[in-house]
């Protein structure tokens, strides 16, 4: 199976390789929903997805609260008293060990009876490639630590949507030891949820079956769960500073892989800048596409929620490698 992650210009025959990137502004609107008062059970997430699934599996009966403001970074979030008091006060924390370090203080200290950390219930990838080796890797690859650290592992996991179904279940049955009144429910619900990820899923399959090319072409390598399932191959730039501008020859050279391997497109996300990326479009012909690692709903994401922008990314994907 194909993969690929930070790819230094080395291993692709020429020079380091650099692109603007980020880690995807994101997060949902906490208002609305079911208030903590009027609910029968309060859930707090940090990152969209898990939102996402908290809010389906709970219902009508369940405020979720979700700690990351729409627009901000949700790996660079911090908390303000009131949302450590939330994190006390919850029912049950959902969260990714390793993707928030403020939330994961918070947890540890408030929280740690009532969390429901998803590395203890789904298999995360290292975040050094190099560590997984059941793959086989078409170059060298470098983990870099300049950018987000992100810990011992990738949290990206909701990308894949058989992970997804396996936190799903996982939470549904915390919620129930939780709240048991809701346990029938919970369970329920979250069939449902993994009914429409295996069809996203089989989606998935069918339209990236066959295609022309298999090479995904990322600023911020948060897909790897994505390329792996699908047996696909991401090139990722990333481990730049978002604020620092590549150099001309930085840009050459990431042009120059692209020509060499005929590579039809350029994606970035939602709110990662695009005049580099604009640049090497039309220094190679190929197009900027956005290509959203869901970890908030933006204006320019794909999609009003989860499977919307999944769908959104399914779309983007078949168009850039001429899926048949």
């Amino acid at each position: 199976m194909r993969t690929g992650t930070i790819v230094r210009a080395a291993a692709l025959g020429t020079t380091a390789l650099m692109l603007i990137t980020g880690c995807g502004n994101g997060g949902t609107d906490t208002g609305g929903g079911t208030s903590p008062a009027d609910a029968d059970l309060t859930v707090v997430t940090g990152v969209y997805p898990l939102e996402w699934l908290a809010r389906e599996i709970g219902g009508d009966t369940t405020a979720v609260v979700q700690l990351t403001e729409p627009g901000a970074e949700p790996h660079d979030l911090e908390l303000t008293g009131r949302q450590i008091a939330e994190v006390d006060e919850a029912d049950l924390v959902f969260y990714v060990e390793g993707l928030q370090p403020a939330v994961d203080e918070a947890v540890a200290q408030q929280a740690s009876d009532s969390a429901l950390n998803v590395a203890d219930v789904v298999h995360l990838r290292p975040a050094d490639p190099g560590a997984e080796d059941d793959h086989d890797h078409d170059h060298e690859h470098e983990h870099e630590e300049e950018g987000h650290d992100h810990g011992d592992h990738d949290p990206h996991f909701w990308l894949d949507v058989e992970l997804m179904s396996e936190a799903a279940e996982a939470l549904a049955d915390r919620m129930a030891e939780a709240h048991p009144e809701g346990a029938s429910t919970y369970r329920q619900e979250a069939e449902r949820v993994t009914g429409e990820l295996t069809d996203l899923g089989e989606e998935y399959e069918r339209a990236l079956s066959s295609c022309e090319h298999r090479e995904v072409v990322v600023g911020h390598t948060a897909f790897t769960y994505l390329t792996d399932r699908y047996d696909l191959e991401q090139i990722g730039v990333s481990g730049v500073d978002p604020d620092t501008e590549p150099s001309p020859s930085q840009i050459a050279a990431i042009t120059d892989v692209v020509k060499e391997r005929d590579i039809t497109t350029i994606f970035t996300e939602p709110l990662m800048p695009e005049a580099t990326a604009d640049t090497i479009a039309a220094e190679t012909g190929a197009e900027v596409k956005v290509l959203d690692p869901l970890e908030g709903v933006t204006e320019r994401s794909p999609g009003d929620d989860y499977p919307s922008i999944m769908r959104g990314n399914l779309e983007a994907l078949s168009s850039a490698l001429v899926c048949s």
